[in-house]
């Protein structure tokens, strides 16, 4: 029997939710990054540079995909103790590899000095 949801609003099973969300969203992602993104990048810029954003894309989304799963397993395995590593999975997703996503669709590289924030979440 669980607890009413309204005592522990951040619940494994809200972490459980989260992390399905992200995968969702990273397998998205990183099928675009497989199936579209190369013919947008190849309008505007050489095949050299085309190929390291496409490499940045898959780094981004494989850290997106590991860490959700990551997700999952602590909000399964730790259930109640899950806040702080699942918080730090979910602050690195969006800072390690929403930077990497940024950096690719906008081809500004200051978005790279977001990464390791992001790297530090993930090891934290």
């Amino acid at each position: 029997h669980h607890p009413p949801a309204s005592r522990f609003p951040m619940s494994s099973t809200f972490w459980f939710r989260a992390g399905c969300l992200s995968l969702s969203v990273g397998v998205a992602l990183g099928a675009f990054g497989a199936h579209g993104l190369k013919s947008s990048l190849s309008k505007k810029l050489p095949e050299k540079e085309v190929n390291y954003y496409l490499d940045v894309w898959a780094k981004g989304s494989h850290y997106h995909f590991v860490h959700s799963l990551g997700m999952l397993l602590v909000a399964e395995k730790l259930q109640h103790k899950a806040l702080i590593p699942c918080t730090l999975f979910g602050a690195g997703i969006l800072l390690f590899s929403g930077s990497l996503y940024s950096l690719v669709l906008t081809q500004n590289k200051k978005f790279g000095a977001v990464a390791p924030l992001g790297g530090a979440s993930f090891i934290a």
